[in-house]
């Protein structure tokens, strides 16, 4: 019954009504009404989630088993190491302030941004997340960090891009300069976080820090730069970068857990030890991690699925920054982009 001008006003109205529809599932979420982890995904982030085989995480696991060889079971091997590299706190402050304007810099090299963008940084705690950002509009973000736990010194990159540049900050700079000040779609003045935007909003936020510091750029930064100002030993930083490469390898085991955590098929406790063997943290951050399922359900696809998406567009062609700036502005949503791939 929509009487379409064009074609941008029918995909306009396309990306509306998927809106809506993420929207009608995230309604039957919250009305305790019976609702699968994978018709959520499906019907709030337009995407179809894979079932994961667990145990093809296993040799993954002993790589990391004899990266950090010990006593204790490989989850405590990995939290004590990481947190040798924790930033003590009365260098926090400036740790995270350099990481953001390495950020923001290797960003701004390839984006013009808006014109008095900024952010308000807050060190918060009582969290299910470590970073947030509340986008307040006018072209400026509230970031939050959360210090539950110690901030290890890879994190301040990771929080720097994912929640600033070019991640959240950016796409909201970008959403609001391009879409509703420039075309005037009022109703990206408001984006559900529970909406079809969740992988792209997630997969920019993680793929912005491999494409801020591509190849070894953010080790190197970090060994030179960080390590040092946080009075931190620079020849841990091989090690710490192959565990990464390693762990980054386990995200999608979460969502398997995630899954049959929700669908009923896991009790609490079940899940715990589960996300505790594949999340590679303490006892008590592993529990924070359940506390995110809990509270944010099936919105976990969205960093790892996200990722991939995200990082299967911008690699598909010849501009990666042009690329991931199309991702940032169009708006895309999962289905546009494996359709889009597709027809390449």
């Amino acid at each position: 019954d929509l009487e379409l001008n064009d074609e941008g006003e029918s995909f306009r109205a396309i990306q509306l009504l998927k809106t809506l529809r993420g929207l009608a599932v995230r309604f039957n979420v919250v009305a305790g009404k019976p609702v699968s982890f994978d018709e959520e995904v499906a019907g709030i982030y337009d995407v179809q989630p894979p079932v994961y085989d667990l145990s093809e995480y296993d040799a993954v696991l002993a790589e990391i088993d004899a990266l950090l060889p010990g006593e204790g079971s490989i989850a405590e091997r990995v939290d004590a190491f990481r947190n040798s590299l924790a930033v003590p706190e009365d260098k926090l402050q400036a740790v995270i302030d350099r990481a953001i304007a390495e950020c923001r810099a290797r960003t701004a090299a390839h984006f013009e941004l808006p014109k008095g963008e900024s952010f308000r940084m807050e060190f918060v705690k009582d969290k299910p997340w470590s970073g947030y950002n509340y986008y307040q509009g006018g072209f400026e973000s509230l970031i939050q960090i959360n210090t539950d736990f110690p901030l290890i010194i890879d994190r301040a990159v990771d929080l720097g891009c994912h929640e600033g540049y070019p991640g959240h900050h950016v796409w909201n700079l970008f959403m609001e300069q391009e879409l509703v000040n420039s075309r005037g779609w009022i109703e990206y003045t408001v984006v559900p976080l529970f909406s079809p935007f969740g992988p792209i909003a997630e997969g920019s936020g993680n793929y912005g820090i491999e494409l801020a510091f591509p190849g070894p750029e953010k080790i190197d930064f970090e060994r030179e730069v960080l390590f040092p100002m946080a009075g931190l030993d620079p020849a841990l930083a091989d090690t710490l970068d192959a565990l990464n490469a390693l762990t980054g390898k386990l995200t999608h085991a979460t969502n398997e857990v995630s899954r049959r955590y929700l669908d009923g098929e896991l009790s609490r406790e079940e899940a715990l030890v589960m996300m505790q063997k594949y999340y590679l943290a303490s006892a008590e951050k592993s529990a924070q991690r359940m506390r995110f399922v809990d509270t944010y359900r099936a919105y976990v696809i969205n960093y790892n699925m996200g990722l991939d998406i995200v990082r299967a567009y911008v690699e598909a062609g010849d501009d990666p920054w042009g690329r991931f700036k199309r991702i940032l502005t169009a708006p895309l949503t999962a289905s546009d982009i494996a359709e889009e791939l597709a027809a390449d």
